[in-house]
């Protein structure tokens, strides 16, 4: 008995010893397994920040076809981008970040369909509707989904013009209102369509907003609309001390057409802008084109570095408010680059001036 008894205990140690070898092998692999995907996820991160757009844009406006070559390149850079989000979190299904790189697919994936990738939009589709089922998704959450198809479905109408994308964005922001009645952003996403709509759709957004629920700010956005649209062929009264202490009147400039330019330093869209507003400039200024700068930045020494740097020899009115601008609050800009030409008699004649300036800027010289 004492001789069974000692075996047993042998054979229980040794299968203790082996289990116990087995657990801190199972811990050792895990930590291994986890250390090797810090290293992965660490390396993951490069892909998901997009490229740099070219330096020299800066200076110069790009072509149609550099545009998209560069979209090209996003396009096919959000597309990878999503493939390894996919294979680290089937790699590493258990690892901290897992969730994460869940997330980074539909996001890189959403970037890549928005940019004219239309194979990944099945497996968009499919990502979205998952998640959509997840009972403990918030509102916001869901609601940010749905925004996010919308917009998308809406591009996917751009080859067909801007009447095309408004419509498909409208069918969605509707379908959008009636899911989530109380949520501020869906007025908001209202406000987008009337920016973008013919004046009649305009108007009759505008005055829905007004008469909605809509958070006042909103509302007084919505105003601005109509405003805007009631200022057109009436004179513009415009009058300030500029940025480097110049008096200046539209008044003044009577004979001469006038862009006023609503724009900030840190609106990329605003600084894409410039080398076509400047090229517009050299060559329209001795036949009397002048440009007025509404600026909205809040920091004055950059916005006096940045228009030193870029040469901009146009009077540029600044109060420091930022979205508040003395001139943004009485005219109604609720988005910015906003450019507006006013002909030689003073009065408001486009408030798109963004397209076909130079064109438009001769057509209203030669009156």
């Amino acid at each position: 008995m004492k001789n069974i008894l000692i075996i047993g205990l042998v054979i229980f140690a040794i299968g203790t010893s082996n289990k116990s070898f087995g657990q801190t092998n199972k811990v050792q692999n895990s930590a291994t397994n986890s250390a090797a995907g810090d290293v992965v996820w660490k390396e993951l991160q490069k892909a998901f920040r997009p490229p740099t757009p070219p330096a020299e844009w800066r200076d110069k406006r790009p072509s149609e076809a550099e545009i998209e070559k560069f979209k090209a390149q996003q396009r096919d850079l959000s597309g990878s981008a999503a493939d390894k989000a996919k294979d680290f979190y089937t790699r590493f299904p258990k690892h901290p970040k897992a969730g994460d790189a869940r997330e980074k697919e539909r996001e890189m994936l959403g970037f890549a369909v928005q940019l004219g990738d239309t194979n990944k939009s099945a497996r968009l589709e499919a990502l979205e509707a998952e998640r959509l089922k997840d009972p403990s998704l918030t509102e916001d959450e869901r609601f940010e989904l749905r925004a996010e198809a919308i917009q998308r479905n809406a591009g996917k109408k751009e080859a067909e013009g801007m009447e095309a994308m408004m419509a498909e964005f409208e069918k969605g922001v509707r379908q959008l209102q009636k899911e989530f009645p109380k949520r501020d952003e869906v007025y908001q996403m209202l406000m987008t369509l009337a920016a973008n709509s013919s004046e009649e759709k305009s108007r009759a957004l505008a005055r829905e907003i007004i008469d909605s629920s809509a958070p006042d700010k909103i509302k007084d956005s919505a105003k601005g609309i109509l405003k805007k649209m009631d200022a057109v062929g009436k004179p513009l009264a415009m009058e300030f001390k500029s940025l480097d202490g110049k008096d200046v009147s539209i008044a003044k400039l009577a004979g001469k057409v006038v862009l006023v330019d609503f724009w900030a330093t840190w609106c990329g869209p605003c600084v894409g802008e410039l080398p076509h507003v400047k090229e517009t400039y050299e060559k329209l200024h001795p036949k009397g084109f002048e440009i007025i700068g509404i600026s909205f930045d809040q920091d004055k020494e950059a916005l006096e570095s940045f228009v030193a740097k870029e040469k901009m020899p146009w009077p540029q009115y600044f109060d420091g408010e930022g979205w508040k601008n003395k001139f943004g609050q009485e005219f109604g800009i609720n988005s910015i680059p906003a450019m507006w030409l006013v002909d030689k008699k003073g009065i408001l004649r486009d408030l798109n001036g963004r397209q076909d300036l130079a064109k438009k800027v001769e057509k209203y010289l030669a009156e």
